[in-house]
């Protein structure tokens, strides 16, 4: 019987390695221990389908060591004496061992004295936080990496690998993919690229081919073997988007239900980034300085459905929702922003003044630089009157406080309070 295309499709070096750039990618950490040779026990912890086992089968290609894979729960101490000994013939070996949070004490036991010696290079892989599940005198000896959920890019990459690769994926099949059921399929295994490769697999060979000599895999076959019904049957994805917009808008128009139907829409369409990066966005565009703490929950929220991933991620992003749809709103920050940044880019910079320029600098008294500044610190109530903006836009306003709360509210009067000491106090 044939191996899962997931499982062939398995990475043998670290360029191959779809995602988690930000460990393999050139200079990061894994890729500088593989290219000094350098390697070290580790544990990968993530959601499931993002990559561990393939980090790990892509650092025995790239390094040539034996390679071998275990279960911490189901795998037995006899199982751990087999790898011990062929370390010991062969020099070393590099042990996967899966679900890692769940080793005994004796098989920690007899681990332990192997790790030290480098004989077995141990990867452990798990989807549980290692800081609090995993025992002390294993974590003290072993790096401890996040892989993060893949994004649509990364899977789509992987996709487009296993459709041409001709000797491990499916390249042999002349397969032909609608960009919307290509993009449903990844969309819908929530970052999950095992469950998307075995979804590929299965519409590929469960579908005949056509009058054109073609496996054509349309919407409704992707949707079919994944078992999750896309968003929208809309060619282009418009529709898609519309409901991300209408997701926003929703919340900035403060209607919880509306927020919370199109929230249930992307999730039953899986889109835990888009959701995520759209309440972060909302936050802080729409809410901002309105409820501040909101924006400050919503990360909390944001992170904590990363961790858990569908379908519990669900929790906390409805917490989030509700929130945000009843706090009050402002956007005075992104209107603040953005007008400093048309006068910006109307060539309205100007020079900085002379007196806020770096000092730390031989020759810079001769040049005048940061003579003549005051200190506010040394002044009452640490305010002093000065220029802070370049002459050609001394007299600028961008802020503009909004009556959104009590927290903006205060603001506002900070605000004018300092604009009237700059009227009456001389510089």
């Amino acid at each position: 019987m044939q191996q899962p295309l997931a499982y062939r499709m398995r990475p043998q070096n670290l360029d191959e390695v779809v995602g988690q750039q930000h460990l393999v990618g050139e200079g990061k950490i894994i890729k500088r221990m593989v290219d000094a040779k350098m390697l070290s026990s580790m544990i990968l912890y993530g959601p499931p389908g993002t990559g561990k086992t393939s980090i790990a089968s892509a650092i025995a290609g790239s390094t040539r060591y034996a390679f071998r894979m275990l279960n911490a729960a189901t795998d037995t101490k006899k199982d751990l004496q087999i790898v011990a000994e062929e370390a010991k013939m062969s020099g070393t070996v590099i042990l996967l061992l899966d679900e890692v949070h769940r080793l005994d004490k004796t098989k920690q036991d007899f681990l332990l004295p192997h790790l030290e010696s480098g004989k077995i290079i141990m990867i452990g892989a798990t989807t549980e936080n290692p800081y609090i599940t995993i025992n002390p005198a294993i974590r003290s000896r072993a790096q401890i990496f996040e892989v993060k959920p893949l994004d649509e890019t990364d899977i789509l990459t992987a996709i487009d690998h296993a459709l041409t690769d001709k000797e491990r994926g499916l390249g042999a099949y002349p397969v032909k993919i609608e960009e919307n059921a290509k993009r449903h399929l990844a969309r819908a295994t929530n970052g999950d690229l095992r469950s998307t490769l075995n979804g590929l697999e299965l519409a590929v060979k469960s579908t005949p081919k056509n009058e054109a000599d073609e496996i054509f895999l349309s919407l409704e076959i992707i949707e079919e073997c994944v078992q999750k019904k896309a968003l929208t049957h809309d060619k282009n994805g418009d529709a898609h988007y519309d409901v991300i917009s209408a997701f926003q808008k929703s919340i900035r128009g403060s209607d919880v239900d509306a927020a919370l139907h199109y929230l249930g829409r992307l999730v039953e369409a899986g889109d835990l980034p888009i959701i995520c990066r759209r309440l972060m966005v909302i936050a802080y565009e729409d809410v901002g300085l309105g409820n501040p703490q909101a924006a400050t929950r919503t990360v909390t929220a944001v992170q904590a459905a990363e961790k858990l991933g569908f379908p519990e991620a669900r929790i906390p992003l409805a917490e989030s929702v509700i929130e945000l749809c009843l706090s009050p709103k402002s956007n005075s920050a992104i209107s603040a922003i953005d007008a400093a940044l048309n006068d910006i880019r109307a060539g309205k910079a100007g020079d900085v003044p002379d007196h806020l320029r770096d000092s730390h600098y031989k020759g810079a008294e001769k040049l005048n630089r940061g003579q003549g500044y005051k200190y506010p610190h040394d002044y009452p109530e640490s305010w002093v009157n000065q220029q802070y903006l370049p002459d050609k836009l001394k007299y600028a306003t961008y802020y503009k406080p909004k009556e959104s709360g009590k927290y903006e509210h205060a603001l506002g009067l900070r605000y004018e309070q300092l604009k009237n000491w700059r009227q009456h106090h001389p510089k």
